[in-house]
């Protein structure tokens, strides 16, 4: 039986999306609505029409949201009259069904082990590493230091699931080093440490990583072009989109 949507209208989750990272907002805002039990495992989401009016999204943002959650386990299409999108897994709930539930099981425990620390450290992130970035775009970089962001950025873009993480990590340090400022370099490596597990063991949704290339490459071109104004904005963007997905899978 379809749930019904009215009672769901004053629901925070499906507030209007703001902000420069539409993808990922609407991935954590479903996933926070499944995790919260507001669309219950078995049943239905609202029609797209309906929730991308109330999420103010385009139609092929929520369809790629969705499409991301599918892949990832939570989420099921079916076909027919009574067909539509069905919740299958809650978030981080360990159930067989769905993929990585193991993983997800791990990262919600981790989650709630942390605490206030995860919020901590997602705020610390979001004002620390933007202005790594910045500083690094002031310093006049030697062409080894040159190529070695260059080769941090392409390593990272690998979608190894065994590799990835170190490498993104690597390409961060990369970045806080060529700031050249020690504290700074030490305080990013202390951050992305407490992140890491969590990090490791959230769905892969492959359009997220899309993103996170491309905000890399941006953070790196803004550096290695002396601007600033641009790396910090674009590092910004990137901590927001990430911290967004963590606290809709696992807050």
């Amino acid at each position: 039986m379809p749930v019904s949507t009215e009672p769901l209208s004053g629901v925070p989750m499906w507030r209007p999306v703001r902000g420069g990272n539409a993808f990922e907002i609407t991935v954590a805002r479903l996933a926070q609505a499944i995790r919260l039990g507001l669309v219950p495992v078995g049943e239905r989401l609202p029609p797209e029409r309906e929730l991308a009016e109330r999420l103010q999204v385009s139609r092929v943002t929520l369809r790629e949201a969705i499409a991301a959650l599918r892949e990832a386990g939570f989420l099921e299409s079916r076909r027919g009259r009574s067909g539509g999108t069905f919740v299958v897994r809650a978030t981080g709930d360990g159930s067989e069904s769905g993929h990585g539930s193991d993983s997800a099981q791990d990262a919600a425990a981790l989650a709630r082990e942390m605490g206030d620390a995860l919020h901590d450290a997602l705020d610390f992130r979001r004002v620390l590493e933007p202005g790594a970035a910045a500083l690094a775009a002031t310093r006049a970089l030697s062409a080894p230091d040159r190529a070695h962001l260059v080769a941090c950025l392409a390593a990272a873009r690998t979608r190894d699931t065994l590799t990835r993480r170190v490498n993104d990590s690597r390409l961060h340090l990369a970045i806080a080093a060529a700031g050249g400022s020690t504290s700074v370099a030490a305080a990013i490596a202390d951050v992305q440490l407490r992140l890491d597990r969590l990090l490791a063991a959230i769905p892969v949704l492959r359009r997220n990583l899309d993103h996170s290339d491309a905000q890399h490459e941006r953070v790196v071109e803004a550096i290695l072009a002396g601007d600033p104004a641009v790396a910090r904005s674009a590092m910004e963007e990137h901590c927001d989109a990430t911290a967004a997905l963590l606290r809709g899978l696992l807050g």
